[in-house]
């Protein structure tokens, strides 16, 4: 599996549509897809990516209080706010907005769940919009989510290899639209599909001196390291071994890594496999010992340390405080206690005994 593929397998993305509109000019309008509008279709989440998909006409958008992130988004182009943050939508921004929210809240309570329909503004120029929002189960700052502009858009049919994505364009409008018997679980698989779809894309559209982890994923040596080491993310690697696999020497790997993603290789790995661990935490499901030789621990003192250093709290309590402890932890967590008395005792500190 490729280091891409891996990550957003771990992030766990649940998809939702919650809003067909259609928009006349003048109009401007304010979004923000919040924890409440989110949870009226998904269970409640850590982190939430806005999208918006033009289906009719055109737009502009920006970011609330950031007019230079205004970009222009037309039909067929999909529009990305990767962190949630409130924005504007408009036929011109410098129109006073409206409150999305406030116009939806009705339909909010007497159809949750359903895909809501919204006609507004001036009756000039039509613009049709696709509005859903993807669920992220983020315990740690995603490589990717982290990695993605802060809103971008991605153009969705204008490519000879996306016959498929202009079919799946048509029957997204044509479900939102006539809101059929099982629309809401097809509009959820597809505003999946399309965000993956929009992540390759804007991967393929960085230039060439650009950094950070898409850049890192889309070169060709320090791709392939990361697609080793997400591949066997608990095998003892070194940065030898690693850079003989990915076809440089142990120098340029290094530098190479360094460059693009910021940080050394061993220093990713390890980074990577505690954020495999709060998910397998959180699925509450394997012992801490379990958990620790799965991503690569000789010993479950050595995870509870580098997991505290990482996260701030012992395994067992970072797993308690979301409600998913079991007998196993509340032995760890004494275990912990009487690691700290011990180096207390013998007047040293708990970050020495961890350095």
């Amino acid at each position: 599996m490729d280091a891409l593929s891996d990550v957003l397998r771990l992030v766990r993305l649940g998809g939702a549509v919650y809003l067909n509109g259609e928009f006349t000019a003048p109009w401007c309008v304010f979004g923000h897809a919040t924890p409440d509008l989110c949870a009226t279709f998904l269970p409640r989440t850590e982190r939430i990516v806005s999208y918006h998909l033009i289906t009719e006409g055109s737009c502009w958008a920006s970011l609330t209080g950031d007019p230079a992130s205004a970009i222009h988004v037309s039909a067929g182009e999909l529009l990305v706010v990767p962190h949630g943050e409130a924005h504007l939508m408009g036929s011109s921004l410098e129109l006073t907005p409206a409150s999305a929210s406030a116009m939806l809240s009705k339909y909010l309570e007497t159809s949750p769940g359903e895909v809501m329909k919204l006609s507004y503004g001036g009756g000039g120029a039509h613009t049709r919009l696709i509005c859903g929002f993807l669920a992220c189960d983020d315990t740690l700052t995603n490589p990717v989510l982290a990695a993605l502009p802060r809103l971008f858009k991605v153009d969705m049919r204008n490519d000879p290899q996306s016959a498929w994505l202009e079919t799946s364009l048509k029957l997204a409008a044509v479900e939102a639209a006539e809101c059929r018997v099982g629309s809401a679980i097809v509009l959820a698989r597809l505003s999946e599909l399309l965000f993956v779809e929009a992540v390759r894309r804007c991967i393929d559209a960085l230039p060439d001196d650009r950094k950070g982890w898409l850049a890192g994923v889309s070169d060709r040596f320090v791709g392939r390291a990361l697609a080793l080491l997400h591949a066997q993310p608990a095998h003892g690697w070194t940065v030898d071994e690693l850079a003989r696999k990915a076809g440089l020497s142990r120098s340029a790997l290094a530098q190479r890594f360094t460059q693009l993603l910021g940080q050394p290789p061993m220093q990713y790995l390890a980074r990577w496999r505690l954020q495999i661990a709060a998910q397998e935490l959180r699925n509450g499901t394997s012992s801490l010992a379990a958990v620790a030789e799965q991503v690569g621990y000789e010993s479950e003192a050595a995870f509870n340390r580098a997991f505290k250093r990482e996260f701030g709290t012992p395994p067992a309590s970072w797993r308690r405080n979301l409600g998913l402890a079991d007998a196993s932890d509340s032995l760890a967590d004494m275990e912990d206690v009487g690691d700290a008395l011990a180096v207390r005792a013998a007047g040293g500190s708990a970050e020495g005994q961890i350095a």
